[in-house]
């Protein structure tokens, strides 16, 4: 496209991968001569949007395209909403599936924000008991939580990762204006390649020094369905302090989730039987080699 357009043959200094099918540092001179000739119009298109399209072909056609292969549907995707294609027969050369395997779970996770079916955010919340519980009641509601991610830290505000469901673009903004009028700073990460690709995956680190309290870990399994995870969260007494919180839905039948609770010694029994009556399956990590090492 850029050759097209300068009317030359340019050297790219670096190609992506991912669609490495179609990736290439320099334009071929009979290609670059049929493209002058004959292409209309050029259509870029993101990382994101190609793996909503090798999604959106496999719920059609129950084939897996590779991403050179869909870039044509996530042209035409990503072209009606820059034009009106309405009544018009438009077709897509799905030009290869020479998926590899490994590749399967990164394009699962970036359909969602390639087809706008997922917002992600960066909110900031009270430092104090009760404060997640209070954003899950005020904000959450029924919508559907598809990440959750928490660490307890020193000083007055704590920074919330987290993704919700939604059903249009618009309902990006929609949320985060509902964030602020709740009193809940926030930034919408729903664009930030870094976010998306590395900080959604480090959010934690290790616990601060708590005055006289200790840390005790917990893997809790609740069935998946639309607001099992608030629901799981209101269960919570507000007795405990969480310490840590992480999720990620996955499209099971099952949620799994981490939490972390800052429990003093004396509470350990009647915590304890606090556990027994939450209903929830749940195991116990406190003790786990990589738990002490890394969290």
């Amino acid at each position: 496209a850029q050759s097209v357009e300068l009317n030359r043959r340019i050297q790219l200094s670096q190609v992506g991968i991912f669609a490495d099918g179609v990736a290439v540092k320099q334009v071929g001179d009979l290609t670059f001569s049929l493209a002058k000739s004959y292409v209309d119009e050029f259509v870029r298109v993101s990382t994101d949007e190609i793996a909503s399209a090798i999604k959106e072909i496999y719920q059609e056609t129950r084939a897996i395209m590779e991403p050179a292969g869909a870039l044509a549907v996530a042209g035409i995707k990503h072209h009606s909403k820059q034009v009106s294609l309405v009544g018009q027969k438009i077709v897509a050369i799905n030009s290869g599936a020479n998926m590899n395997f490994d590749r399967l779970s990164f394009v699962a996770e970036r359909a969602l924000t390639g087809e706008k079916r997922e917002a992600l955010y960066s909110v900031t919340i009270p430092e104090r008991p009760g404060s997640l519980r209070y954003f899950c009641d005020s904000c959450i509601g029924n919508r559907n939580i598809t990440e959750f991610n928490y660490r307890l830290m020193p000083g007055e505000k704590a920074h919330i990762f987290v993704g919700i469901g939604i059903d249009s673009e618009s309902e990006i903004e929609q949320f985060q204006s509902l964030l602020i009028s709740k009193g809940f700073p926030c930034e919408n990460l729903t664009n930030n390649v870094l976010a998306k690709t590395h900080i959604r995956h480090m959010v934690g680190g290790r616990r601060p020094i708590l005055d006289h309290n200790g840390e005790r870990i917990f893997r809790f399994e609740f069935p998946e369905r639309p607001g099992a995870l608030a629901n799981l969260l209101n269960s919570m007494s507000s007795s405990w302090n969480i310490s840590l919180f992480h999720y990620r839905m996955h499209g099971g039948d099952f949620g799994l989730v981490l939490i972390g609770f800052d429990i003093t010694k004396t509470d350990h029994s009647k915590f304890d039987d606090y556990l027994t009556q939450l209903n929830y399956k749940y195991i116990e990590e406190t003790d786990n080699v990589a738990y002490t090492m890394f969290l």
